[in-house]
């Protein structure tokens, strides 16, 4: 993935980036996915020797031929990203504030191999609840 970022005077300055992923590290992707040598089919027709073969040829054909790139990069980019570093590692991550004047600070974070995609949704809820049912004393800044 390659990131824009401001350039400043220490690695541990946050800066506001951009994600823009190379159309040529997509199509690498697709090669790869396509490319794939998958094993026999499993000899039974539950899930007690894994994942299905057939369940994670679909997955990787909608990787390779459904998933949208392009809409997820401009989901990203649509909120305020951030880049630091700490500990020697660069630290993406998103700074939601809220409307509501007294929204209580919150950090979200995910595990590898998770991703922010999977925090996109609860964004809303928690940085306008009023929006999605709740009060203004449910708000977060995130």
């Amino acid at each position: 993935m390659a990131v824009k970022t401001q350039t400043l005077a220490r690695a541990t300055d946050i800066r506001p980036f951009t994600v823009e992923i190379p159309e040529s590290d997509l199509q690498a992707l697709r090669q790869r996915i396509a490319a794939t040598r998958w094993p026999d089919k499993q000899l039974v027709n539950d899930q007690s020797q894994g994942v299905p073969l057939e369940t994670s040829q679909a997955l990787a054909r909608y990787w390779e031929k459904e998933y949208d790139w392009r809409k997820v990069e401009a989901r990203l980019n649509s909120l305020p990203n951030f880049i630091t570093e700490i500990d020697g590692l660069d630290i993406h991550f998103l700074h939601i504030r809220s409307k509501h004047e007294d929204a209580l600070p919150l950090i979200v974070t995910h595990g590898w191999p998770g991703s922010i995609i999977e925090q996109l949704k609860i964004i809303g809820p928690l940085t306008d609840p009023t929006a999605h049912g709740g009060s203004a004393s449910d708000a977060f800044t995130w």
